[in-house]
C-alpha cells in the first residue's frame, strides 16, 4: 500500500508533503517513514493511506470555478438527503 509522508519543522507550522512509501501496514508505514525521513529535524510527522484521501477538487477535471460548485452544491445535496436532513 502507498502511503503519504506528511511533516512540520515548528509547532503552529503547516504540514507539507515531504514525500511517499510503499509498506504492508500502518505500523510498518510509521517506521519506514522514520527511517527514510527523519534526516531533518521534523516536529511531528504522519503519514496517511494514499487510498483513503478524498479528493475536493481537480483542477484538471473543472472546467471552470462555476462548474466545481455546481459539482459540490449536487455533492452537498446528496449527502444531505442520506442523512434525512
Amino acid at each position: 500500500m502507498i502511503y503519504e509522508v506528511f511533516a512540520r519543522k515548528t509547532r503552529g507550522e503547516p504540514l507539507r508533503h515531504i514525500g511517499n512509501l510503499n509498506a504492508p501496514d500502518d505500523e510498518l508505514a510509521k517506521v519506514y517513514a522514520f527511517n527514510t525521513y527523519d534526516e531533518e529535524k521534523w516536529f511531528d510527522m504522519f503519514v496517511a493511506p494514499r487510498e483513503r484521501f478524498l479528493e475536493v477538487f481537480n483542477r484538471l477535471d473543472a472546467a471552470d470555478a462555476g462548474e466545481r460548485a455546481a459539482r459540490m452544491a449536487e455533492a452537498a445535496s446528496a449527502a444531505q438527503e442520506r442523512s434525512g436532513a
